[in-house]
């Protein structure tokens, strides 16, 4: 999934930098289940009121990219999965020009809303809000009186339990000592705090939950994460402890906004840990790890890699060429170089195909059974390791 949010980041970005002279671009998003014959005729519609646009040349342009969207269409049998998003439009910097380009993406999620759009600019909104940071999180606010368990996905907060307590306040009910009324209170205190970890184990037993985050008003948080209350596994799966003023859905909502620096941290600390070991095996007696682009391609087609870790920015690509002399071959180039290839032949190389370096790479690793951990610069180990070159891969076994 990491990796589809990443092409979906990269084509984002392709898109918004493509500027319409007039209103020539055209977005189309079609829903998840959606009938693609009800997009046909929608956009056979459009080709028809778009005849009664004055200017000559946009009308051409919106006609032409309408129906590149309509022939493309038809390569679909039905609307996949996820839905279908469609951008296409004259591109061309040049006024006078036409230069018509279609990107068609079936999205890592899935698409709600039926769209049509036609503006100077392609309407990225939905994709953008794909790419924002979904992993789950765990939340729970607890205090004597009561707890409340839910889960964190994005922004969205989803409760999935409550709990009240018959914990009863300081005050001393009549006619008890003091110290026995402090015994009764502290061990119903204890048969709820055991009810909350017992709930605790149902509602996060979920593997794919990140990590969890307990917070309230007062100490009983702190008692029950440090006391013997929870396994030592449950335990690990705690990334803080926060204060909040309130229990309850105001509780749960206090606590998110209170906890936006454990969310950045346990996203960079995946990366660091991942970097860790790979740092730790490049120093190694016998290391079980290499770097650079040319020698991680080859651990990967030996089968030897079993993680590569590429630096999400990156300005490498996987570029076919051909030679009129025959000869052709693809090459990993940077982008900025990918025109200045040569053949033996002495000759300039055409370029017939080109694909993303981590595309390519995640293609090869799927041979083989390699995983892609793709590595930001927001850490200080994700900026070294882009400095060493971007590249590297944790090894099943030493290649020389």
């Amino acid at each position: 999934m990491k990796e589809k949010h990443y092409r979906l980041k990269k084509l984002v970005e392709e898109l918004k930098e493509k500027k319409g002279r007039h209103t020539e671009l055209v977005s189309v998003y079609v829903p998840s289940g959606f009938n693609l014959n009800e997009i046909g005729n929608l956009i056979a519609n459009e080709i028809a009121l778009t005849q009664n646009v004055k200017s000559k040349t946009v009308r051409k342009n919106v006609i032409s990219a309408l129906t590149k969207i309509q022939q493309h269409l038809k390569l679909y049998k039905k609307t996949p999965q996820n839905g279908l998003a469609i951008f296409c439009g004259n591109v061309s910097e040049r006024e006078g020009e036409s230069e018509i380009e279609l990107w068609s993406l079936e999205p890592p999620e899935t698409v709600k809303t039926k769209l049509y759009w036609c503006d100077q600019k392609f309407e990225t909104e939905p994709l953008e809000e794909m790419m924002k940071e979904k992993e789950v999180y765990g939340l729970v606010v607890l205090d004597r009186s009561e707890a409340n368990f839910a889960i964190l996905k994005g922004k969205k907060i989803n409760i999935l339990q409550n709990l009240d307590s018959i914990v009863p306040g300081k005050t001393r009910a009549g006619g008890q000592s003091a110290a026995r009324y402090g015994r009764i209170r502290e061990g119903m205190l204890n048969d709820f705090l055991k009810e909350i970890a017992d709930c605790y184990k149902t509602v996060f037993s979920d593997e794919d939950i990140k990590g969890i985050i307990v917070g309230g008003p007062g100490p009983i948080k702190e008692k029950f994460v440090n006391e013997n209350y929870l396994s030592e596994d449950l335990k690990k799966k705690i990334i803080g402890i926060k204060d909040t003023g309130y229990t309850g859905e105001n509780g749960l909502h206090e606590l998110l906004n209170r906890s936006q620096d454990l969310l950045e941290e346990a996203k960079i600390s995946r990366e660091k840990k991942v970097l860790k070991r790979f740092f730790e095996e490049l120093q190694s007696e016998s290391p079980k790890a290499t770097y650079g682009i040319h020698d991680v391609k080859k651990a990967v087609e030996l089968g030897a890699a079993e993680t590569v870790l590429i630096s999400e920015d990156l300005e490498w690509e996987e570029v076919e060429y051909m030679c009129d002399c025959g000869f052709g071959e693809k090459r990993f180039v940077r982008k900025d170089e990918k025109e200045d290839q040569k053949c033996k032949c002495g000759k300039a190389l055409g370029i017939v195909g080109e694909m993303d370096i981590i595309e390519a790479m995640e293609e090869k690793a799927k041979q083989t059974g390699a995983e892609i951990e793709i590595i930001s610069k927001d850490s200080s180990e994700g900026e070294q390791f882009y400095l060493m070159g971007g590249m590297g891969a944790i090894l099943r076994f030493p290649v020389g």
